[in-house]
C-alpha cells in the first residue's frame, strides 16, 4: 500500500477526533461577526475557498480566500487564517511574517516545529493528520472538518459516508477514462478544484473543474464518451442529461461532498496504478515549495 492509500484511508477517524477537540481551537479560530480572510497554496487553497464559502454561508461574517501570493493588502480583514501542512511554504510564511502587528493571524498546520508556529498569533497543529505522501489526502479534509465543526456544520453522517465511500467500489469503468471533470456548487466549488488537483498529481491526468452553472457556458463542449463529470454536492435541474446526451459519463454526489472527495482521492490513486504511476512521487512535486533568493 502507498502512503496515500493508506493516509486517505484514515480520514474518517481523524474527522471524528478533529471534531470533538473543536472547544480547545475556539480562540484561534474566527469569532462570528469577525472580517476573515482564509489563505493557502495548492489543496489549501482550494481547502480555503471551501471553508469560506462555508463560513459566510453560515452567516457567520464576510470570508474570502485567497491563494497565498495573492493577498490584497490594501484590504483590512479582522484575521487572516493560514492553512499550511507542512508550515513552511514560502508564500504562506512571508504572508504572516508581513502581517504581524498589523493583523490577527492564527495558522493551521501539521507540524509544531515548523515556521508559521513562530509567525501567526495563533495555531492549530492537527499532527495526528500529517503525511508522508507528497500528495495531500487526510491533513486538508480534517483542517476543513476543523472549520465545519467549529461551524456547528459536521455531523457523524459526514463520518459514516466517508466510511462508505472507503468501502464501496468505485463506479466501472472510470479507471479506463481520459478526461475528468468535476462541478461543484457554493463551498464544494472549492472541493471539485481540489478532486481535479488529486487527479493531476496522482495520475498526470486532464482534468478540470467549474462551478456547476458554468459547465453549460462553454467547457461541456470537450465532453465526449471518455470523459467522466463528477459532481460533488446537489446539481442543478437538468445538467446531468445533458452531459449524459455528449455520451459523458456523469456520476452524482450521492455522500457528503466531502466524502465525495475522498472517493475521488481513490479514483486518482486507482488511475495511478493503472498507469503504473507511483501516486507518493508525483512528477515534478515536493511535499512543500519552499523558495530560495
Amino acid at each position: 500500500m502507498t502512503h496515500v492509500e493508506d493516509e486517505l484511508t484514515d480520514q474518517p477517524a481523524c474527522w471524528t477526533r478533529v471534531a470533538g477537540e473543536v472547544p480547545r481551537y475556539a480562540d484561534a479560530l474566527p469569532g462570528p461577526g469577525e472580517r476573515v480572510a482564509v489563505v493557502g497554496c495548492g489543496t489549501s487553497y482550494f481547502m480555503a475557498q471551501a471553508a469560506a464559502a462555508l463560513r459566510e454561508g453560515a452567516g457567520h461574517g464576510e470570508t474570502d480566500a485567497f491563494a497565498a501570493s495573492e493577498f490584497p493588502h490594501g484590504r483590512a480583514y479582522d484575521r487572516v487564517v493560514a492553512l499550511t501542512r507542512s508550515g513552511t511554504t514560502t508564500e504562506v510564511v512571508a504572508l504572516l511574517a508581513r502581517l504581524r502587528g498589523h493583523t490577527r493571524t492564527s495558522a493551521v498546520t501539521a507540524d509544531p516545529r515548523t515556521p508559521v508556529v513562530e509567525t501567526a498569533d495563533q495555531v492549530v497543529v492537527l499532527d495526528y493528520a500529517d503525511e508522508r505522501s507528497v500528495v495531500q489526502t487526510r491533513f486538508a479534509t480534517t483542517a476543513l472538518t476543523l472549520f465545519r465543526a467549529h461551524l456547528g456544520l459536521h455531523t457523524g453522517a459526514v463520518v459514516t459516508d466517508a466510511r462508505t465511500a472507503l468501502a464501496e467500489p468505485l463506479p466501472q469503468g472510470l479507471v479506463d477514462c481520459r478526461q475528468f471533470t468535476f462541478l461543484g456548487r457554493g463551498w464544494t466549488v472549492g472541493l471539485a478544484n481540489e478532486a481535479a488537483l488529486k487527479m493531476r498529481e496522482a495520475s498526470l491526468s486532464w482534468t478540470e473543474a467549474y462551478p456547476a452553472m458554468e459547465y453549460r457556458h462553454g467547457p461541456i463542449s470537450i465532453a465526449t464518451g471518455s470523459t467522466v463529470t463528477w459532481m460533488l454536492g446537489e446539481a442543478p435541474d437538468g445538467l446531468a442529461r445533458q452531459v449524459t446526451d455528449t455520451g459523458a459519463r456523469w456520476v452524482p454526489g450521492e455522500l457528503d461532498p466531502l466524502a465525495e472527495l475522498v472517493r475521488a482521492q481513490r479514483l486518482a490513486v486507482a488511475v495511478a496504478a493503472a498507469r503504473g504511476l507511483d501516486p507518493d512521487r508525483p512528477r515534478h512535486l515536493t511535499r512543500s515549495v519552499v523558495l530560495h533568493p
